[in-house]
């Protein structure tokens, strides 16, 4: 498994939860899951810009982190689907704040991005 060069810092709430959703598709992915997607290939068409690889990779640290739950079938082919825990259900409210705070603040973020 991956072995961090630089130590992880948590002296306070804000590194733990950057430590945890740091990634370029994890808010995506918690949304898209809280959304009743829940197979990897339908997060994969939801999510077409990022490669399977990654996203799977994604998907495996919310899940050691514990913000998901991944359930796997015993059949052929196999089937796998992810779940949100109640750690993960905790955080909709933050991405609907998030969310809401991208919307009433569009133009001005538009303009600086763009």
């Amino acid at each position: 498994m991956y072995e961090r060069k630089i130590p992880v810092t948590v002296e306070c709430g804000l590194h733990l939860f950057m430590e945890v959703i740091n990634g370029k598709w994890k808010i995506s992915l918690i949304w898209s899951i809280y959304n009743g997607i829940i197979r990897p290939s339908d997060l994969q068409r939801k999510i077409p810009n990022a490669s399977r690889r990654v996203l799977e990779n994604q998907l495996n640290q919310l899940v050691h982190h514990g913000i998901l739950t991944k359930k796997i079938y015993d059949v052929k082919p196999p089937k796998v689907e992810y779940g949100l825990t109640k750690l993960g259900e905790s955080l909709i409210p933050i991405i609907k704040s998030t969310a809401k705070w991208g919307e009433d603040n569009r133009e001005e973020l538009e303009k600086a991005i763009t």
